[in-house]
């Protein structure tokens, strides 16, 4: 019985050695740590916390369609056939009160039929803009006359490259010089006047200048080929004063206040206090040849002469005072003599000069610096230079071949248009008070009137000009 017992007890010892060498069977009360992590995944899955969801990230309309979309499905499965039938009968109607019904609204192969005549689109006001954020109204194109308005006849107006006569001054009258005589016509009501004519048989007037401003309105200064310089009272039709200093004729004549220049064949500029007993008060020497062209800026500060030595000198106007022999620039660009010179109304100390028929440049200077800003070849002979003073151009008279006037675009000096009529080269341009007509005198002994330079602004009442005919008048 021992023995047996000693046997059973070395089989359980085997047993539990056995159990002990084996690890599947081995068994733990602590829980594994992958098997705690899930167990807190899960845990916290069933979690009863508020979840808030990232609502920039949700697309409110597309959800909205869907779940729209998913009831009317669900309500159409137990839709009876009448009720169909009567909901596509009333869609058919809305599309015909409001779309075309035979029109198509996308079209993948072929454009879209075109809507029938008189149709209007009631929801076209939905996708239509605030009219003044899309629509600008189109820059209006002035039109631009290309025959003169209006012809004058002027007998022995004298054909001479190097004289200044005629002038329309701020009282709306022309003044004309033919021969030894000097016209006035009166642009409003068309009388026609004559001022003076010259005692002595040989001598002729040669440059003719209104004094600028309403305050001196009919107050005319005369150049005369004696070398006199006189002032008139047109209004009283008598001679106010004559002033004397040159030694020979006086081609050119400028404003400046108070102030009259005036230079001839001497190749001197004097200047002439019109107000006082001894009215030269300076002169300016320098050109070698006959000064034919003067002109103010319109600030006063610097005079512009032009001459046949095919220089233009610009002067200072403390220079006027004393006797100067130092322009302050001296322009030699040019390579034939000049006559037509005109200060820019939109820029500063802007200047344009135009060159005789060995030149045939229009010229744009910077007077503060001397610089020569553009020059452009017109092709002849430029005889006057006027400014448009409301829009930025620049007209031009010319001589052989065309006799034309040209209508160029500042600062790109490109031209516009050419005006012709005359059969002689033009000889001068003069530009209304108002600024809307100019007036060339050729040496065809014509003056014409062209309205380029746009209509002026309307005003009360209306002059008897405006019912003047368009043929030929004669101003004298």
């Amino acid at each position: 019985m021992s023995a047996m017992k000693a046997l059973r007890d070395k089989n359980a010892d085997l047993a539990d050695l056995e159990k002990i060498l084996n690890p599947t069977d081995v068994k733990s009360s602590v829980m594994p740590r992958w098997q705690r992590k899930a167990l807190q995944r899960s845990d916290s899955s069933t979690s009863n916390d508020r979840f808030i969801p990232t609502r920039s990230a949700i697309d409110f309309d597309q959800a909205g369609h869907v779940m729209s979309s998913s009831e009317n499905s669900s309500s159409s499965e137990g839709e009876s056939d009448e009720s169909k039938e009567a909901r596509q009968v009333h869609a058919d109607r809305l599309k015909a009160g409001l779309l075309d019904a035979e029109s198509r609204v996308l079209a993948y192969k072929q454009k879209a039929p075109a809507p029938k005549a008189g149709y209007v689109n009631s929801l076209k006001v939905l996708y239509t803009a605030h009219g003044s954020q899309q629509v600008r109204k189109a820059k209006s194109t002035r039109h631009i006359p290309s025959a003169p308005s209006r012809v004058l006849d002027a007998p022995d107006l004298l054909d001479d490259y190097y004289l200044n006569l005629t002038s329309w001054g701020a009282n709306n009258c022309v003044a004309v010089a033919l021969g030894p005589t000097v016209y006035v016509w009166n642009a409003g009501t068309g009388a026609i006047t004559e001022l003076l004519t010259l005692d002595e048989g040989d001598d002729y007037v040669c440059s003719v200048s209104w004094l600028p401003g309403e305050t001196g309105a009919g107050h005319l200064a005369v150049g005369t080929s004696a070398g006199s310089t006189e002032l008139w009272d047109v209004a009283a039709s008598r001679a106010l004063r004559r002033m004397d200093g040159h030694a020979a004729r006086v081609s050119c004549l400028a404003w400046n206040g108070h102030c009259l220049s005036s230079a001839g064949r001497d190749a001197t500029i004097v200047h002439h206090d019109v107000r006082i007993r001894d009215h030269a008060t300076g002169s300016c020497v320098g050109h070698q040849q006959e000064i034919c062209g003067l002109s103010w800026s319109p600030d006063g500060t610097t005079l512009a002469s032009g001459a046949n030595d095919n220089c233009v000198m610009l002067w200072s106007a403390a220079q006027t005072g004393v006797r100067s022999q130092a322009p302050a620039h001296s322009l030699t660009d040019h390579t034939a003599a000049v006559k037509a010179l005109a200060w820019s109304p939109h820029d500063r100390h802007v200047l344009a000069s135009g060159g005789g028929t060995a030149d045939r440049c229009i010229k744009l200077w910077n007077a503060s610096t001397g610089i020569n800003l553009n020059s452009v070849d017109t092709g002849s002979q430029v005889c006057a230079l006027a400014w448009n003073p409301r829009e930025k151009e620049l007209l031009s008279g010319h001589g052989y071949a065309e006799n034309q006037l040209s209508l160029w675009k500042y600062p790109a000096m490109a031209r516009v248009k050419d005006l012709k009529g005359h059969t002689g080269r033009v000889l001068a341009l003069c530009t209304s008070p108002d600024g809307s007509t100019v007036l060339s005198a050729g040496a065809d002994e014509t003056l014409r009137f062209w309205d380029c330079f746009g209509t002026a602004p309307a005003k009360k009442g209306k002059s008897r000009a405006a019912a003047l005919s368009k043929g030929v008048v004669c101003i004298r």
